[in-house]
């Protein structure tokens, strides 16, 4: 697999492409945004990229613009990887479309971890959407886990809240809100069944598509990210030690 390395201390990006290479990692090394958005244009000569790692400490722009900024190109995996460890950053970060957030220092064998998973899940989204685009069949765009023959068809009402799952589509009071892949998988994951509680390893599962324990952080970040979003902070709720679960809100919530 291509994996693009943003980082600008080249000792640090020598010492972790080793380390990636030594895993079967071709690396690429860019040493800013503009450089990065470059390597992410399309070359006949040249098979994408499977994943970016993106540090946000740049010298020529901040990490955040950047990934932004790759949305709008690209939609290759983005793990941020970085010394900002907050709540809000993490949160910010997974709004602008990271699929993944990692704090330094970490240990390599949790970064390789949650590489191999955001990479196992774009891989099913690609050919989902290649099928569909060779077969002419609407809703291409991905299924939601776990939703069973023909859930990828349906529409969801829940109170003022209307999943439509063909089309990676959310509505709250009829106005569209803005998810990233992982925040919609999770919130339809729960939608299929309402008022069910979902064990945080189930979703990590269903949703990340691996049992790595770390994530467990990365559910917690993008679940805030969802009450935030749809700013109906009770949508979701923690059932504690347990997981989540969705109450269906009113129509006047």
């Amino acid at each position: 697999m291509r994996l693009l390395l943003v980082e600008d201390d080249n000792h640090v990006a020598a010492a972790l492409s080793a380390v990636l290479e030594r895993h079967g990692f071709e690396v690429v090394h860019a040493r800013s945004g503009e450089e990065a958005l470059r390597e992410l244009l399309p070359a006949d000569d040249a098979p994408p990229f499977g994943v970016v790692l993106l540090d946000l400490g740049l010298p020529d722009q901040d990490g955040f613009e950047v990934c932004g900024r790759i949305r709008k190109i690209s939609s290759t995996p983005v793990i941020m990887v970085t010394a900002r460890g907050g709540v809000r950053s993490r949160i910010h970060g997974l709004n602008l479309g990271a699929d993944d957030y990692v704090v330094k220092p970490y240990d390599t064998g949790e970064l390789l971890a949650r590489i191999h998973a955001v990479s196992r899940r774009a891989a099913p989204e690609e050919s989902a959407d290649t099928s569909a685009s060779g077969a002419g069949a609407p809703g291409g765009a991905g299924t939601v886990p776990s939703g069973g023959s023909g859930a990828a068809d349906r529409t969801l009402r829940l109170g003022p809240v209307t999943i439509e799952l063909s089309m990676r589509q959310v509505y709250v009071d009829g106005a569209a809100v803005a998810l990233t892949r992982k925040e919609f998988e999770v919130l339809a994951l729960l939608a299929q069944r309402p008022g069910v509680v979902f064990r945080r390893e189930q979703i990590i599962s269903e949703v990340w598509r691996t049992s790595w324990e770390g994530t467990g952080r990365t559910l917690e970040v993008h679940i805030a990210s969802l009450r935030s979003k749809m700013q109906r902070p009770a949508l979701i709720e923690t059932v504690r030690g347990v997981g989540y679960r969705l109450v269906v809100p009113s129509q006047t919530a």
